[in-house]
């Protein structure tokens, strides 16, 4: 009934139950012993004892005693007097002190709780005494007894509150950080997706819309006198946009990359070096060594996009003659290379993060594509020697080497 026990568990409101049965059922017994004739005179008995019974049931319904522990030493106090009253009426009362030792180490703290349950228990063996008019070791016992028990009992019960509401702060901390855990998940989780259509759409859309403005470009240089060649190129640039509406489709479907539907990764970079060939006039070979096999998607889409970016980026700043792509199977590994003879650059003056224009961001998605899978990625360049991509990355142990055509 304290203040930090105003928040009571089923537990706790069970105990408060037996004890204020155990009290009314003691007071019971002295007043029907009294009837009786066993034990001092009724009309006293049953007075000390109504006195008792109402002090006691008062306390529980004051606010103040619940809240206070001054005011709820106050209320044991007045109890402690109408009890005197009990133990003078008859020696039945001295069992009374059992449900008190209970009341004061609960309402008193430890050690005013403590210091009262003493003088309970000395209340108890000297009225015990006095009515029998003897003192003995024998009757102190029972009340010393009981001091004991009651105490170890009482601090028992509040050491495993104390556990179980220090559980209870942990698993309600536990639950908050798991929630927090759980929106940190869900932000990551969006940014790696805004990580991965930026890099989707760079190394697809833009590389395409890039080619279109391209050919459209040569195709108003050869108006109006080159008619033919102007078709040509305006042809070319309506096959892209319909390999970008393509892509587009394949980002809403959340489907495998158009170029890799059905085919092994092989066929779609010679097609990929076929279609460049044909919109940019840049000849792009293909090399393939070792033992073609299937790889996961995963792999196969990471390999096709970093090729897809570098012929992009070769083909509108490299200013070269010609591109060489080259494929390589190893046991437990496959590596894609690029390279042309282009002007080249020097890697170190590139910036670290996307540059608003499109210029600096192909690196750095193709080096975020190699990692994700586990692999590597290394360029090198220099101003007038060209310029060589090398990307390598692990093929799981757990997935099937399958050839290619099998």
């Amino acid at each position: 009934m304290a203040t930090e026990r105003s928040r009571t568990t089923p537990v706790a409101r069970v105990l408060q139950v037996c004890l204020h049965l155990l009290v009314a059922g003691l007071l019971v017994l002295a007043v029907a012993r009294a009837v009786g004739g066993r034990d001092g005179d009724p009309a006293s008995v049953t007075a000390a004892a109504t006195a008792m019974g109402a002090a006691y049931a008062a306390g529980p319904r004051l606010a103040a005693v619940r809240r206070s522990r001054r005011a709820a030493a106050l209320w044991l106090a007045l109890l402690g007097v109408t009890w005197a009253g009990v133990l003078v009426a008859t020696q039945d009362g001295v069992w009374l002190a059992f449900p008190l030792y209970f009341l004061e180490l609960h309402l008193l703290g430890r050690r005013g709780g403590l210091a009262a349950v003493g003088l309970t228990a000395a209340a108890a063996i000297a009225a015990w005494s006095w009515h029998q008019h003897t003192f003995s070791v024998a009757a102190s016992i029972g009340p010393a007894l009981g001091a004991a028990v009651a105490t170890a009992t009482v601090l028992g019960y509040q050491a495993l509150y104390r556990e179980s509401e220090e559980r209870r702060r942990l698993i309600d901390e536990l639950t908050a950080a798991r929630a927090d855990l759980a929106t940190a998940h869900h932000a990551a989780g969006v940014l790696a997706e805004r990580e991965r259509l930026a890099r989707e759409i760079h190394d697809t859309l833009a590389q395409s819309l890039s080619s279109i403005q391209l050919l459209l470009r040569a195709a108003q240089r050869a108006l109006p006198d080159r008619t033919d060649a102007a078709a040509g190129y305006v042809e070319q640039a309506r096959q892209a946009a319909q390999d970008n509406l393509d892509e587009a489709r394949r980002f809403v479907r959340a489907l495998t990359p158009p170029a890799l539907d059905g085919d092994p990764l092989p066929v779609a970079l010679e097609r990929l070096c076929a279609t460049t060939t044909a919109h940019s006039g840049l000849p792009v070979h293909l090399h393939v060594s070792g033992e073609p096999v299937r790889l996961p998607v995963p792999q196969e889409v990471a390999l096709l996009r970093i090729a897809q970016s570098a012929l992009g980026n070769t083909v509108r700043h490299a200013q070269a003659s010609h591109a060489e792509v080259t494929l390589s199977y190893m046991e437990g590994e496959v590596a894609l290379d690029v390279f042309d003879d282009g002007a080249g650059f020097d890697p170190a003056a590139l910036p670290g993060r996307p540059a608003r224009d499109d210029g600096g961001f192909g690196l750095p998605s193709m080096r975020a594509r190699a990692r994700a899978l586990g692999g590597t990625f290394a360029v090198e360049s220099a101003p007038g020697e060209g310029t060589a991509l090398a990307v390598l990355l692990p093929v799981p142990s757990a997935f099937p080497a399958t050839e290619v055509g099998a």
